[in-house]
């Protein structure tokens, strides 16, 4: 019978094996780091190229941005601000697994998220950006050796110039234990499956967007909320089977509730203050509500059930090519 090593010791291998992957006449090689590491199915979809520990509880993670991407495409001359969201949540389980040594089936859940962006920074070039990200861990939670969730506030510079400052903090859960947290809707599968139909989407040209799929908000309602649309089969936003509706999901609603809100002149989200309630389930319509406060700032929640899951203050600047 033929078996089959673990996922942590193909990882462990695969970077075993990097140092005599190297030609002659070359001194380093960019690629990304294992998809398995960022908790994603396709490889096109990983942004990281690698990772060092610095210190104790410090850590350089690179990355690179594409100059084209099929759902986090630049627009208005500028690099999609939600791209840094996306690097930074897979800097979460990166680190957690091949630092903090989380097992591989273990999942890390958002608790908040804070970014600030330099809108300069953002700027689309010629080539590829690329992205270093300087990671202190603090407050990190273990239990019998095993990490249960930290924080992690992080400076980052694209192409060597100041590009945005962030902080986060999650929790990590092992299968056992998430299964116990989630209950009936434990099964991702069945979760999609159960998942509710699809409704009709907003004008992508309201919201930022050029085609109807990537739309993630109906057209509001008489009491002026919108529907969040969960398209499970989105390959982007579902890259892989969920069992509740993804924080990125969540933070593109908040970015297309403030370009609605605010529209129809084009702005950038270059300031998140998230919060991560409860998750937000597919079996029942969850509803999307915008509020201006100041300064071109937005607060946008998502309801579900008559309780808060999520809420984000966007802070926004002119996008202008």
């Amino acid at each position: 019978m033929t078996t089959f090593a673990p996922i942590d010791s193909m990882v462990t291998d695969f970077r075993a094996a990097l140092p005599t992957m190297t030609p002659v006449g070359l001194t380093t090689l960019t690629t990304t780091v294992p998809k398995e590491y960022v908790h994603r199915a396709a490889v096109t979809e990983v942004f990281l190229t690698g990772w060092r520990q610095t210190d104790g509880d410090t850590c350089t993670v690179t990355a690179q941005w594409p100059r084209a991407h099929s759902f986090y495409g630049p627009a208005e001359g500028f690099h999609d601000p939600l791209l840094f969201s996306e690097t930074l949540r897979q800097t979460v389980p990166l680190l957690s697994h091949a630092v903090y040594g989380a097992p591989m089936d273990h999942k890390q859940i958002w608790r908040d998220l804070r970014v600030s962006l330099e809108p300069a920074a953002l700027r689309a070039g010629t080539a590829p950006a690329e992205l270093e990200l300087r990671i202190r861990c603090s407050d990190v939670e273990q239990r019998a050796g095993v990490l249960r969730g930290m924080r992690m506030d992080v400076t980052a510079t694209r192409d060597g110039l100041r590009l945005a400052t962030a902080s986060t903090t999650f929790s990590s859960h092992g299968r056992a234990l998430y299964r116990r947290l989630r209950g009936a809707y434990a099964d991702a599968e069945q979760a999609m499956a159960d998942a509710i139909e699809l409704p009709l989407p907003l004008g992508p040209e309201l919201v930022g967007r050029d085609r109807h799929r990537d739309v993630v908000l109906s057209p509001r309602g008489d009491d002026g909320r919108w529907q969040l649309r969960v398209h499970t089969l989105h390959p982007i936003i579902f890259d892989h089977p969920n069992d509740h509706a993804p924080g990125m999901l969540l933070l593109e609603a908040a970015r297309q509730a403030t370009q609605h809100h605010l529209g129809p002149a084009p702005v950038l989200a270059t300031g998140l203050d998230a919060a991560f309630h409860r998750y937000a389930e597919l079996d029942a319509p969850a509803w999307v509500t915008a509020e201006s406060l100041d300064d071109g700032h937005v607060r946008v929640t998502v309801e579900q059930h008559g309780a808060l899951a999520f809420e984000c203050t966007v802070t926004t600047h002119p996008a202008a090519a």
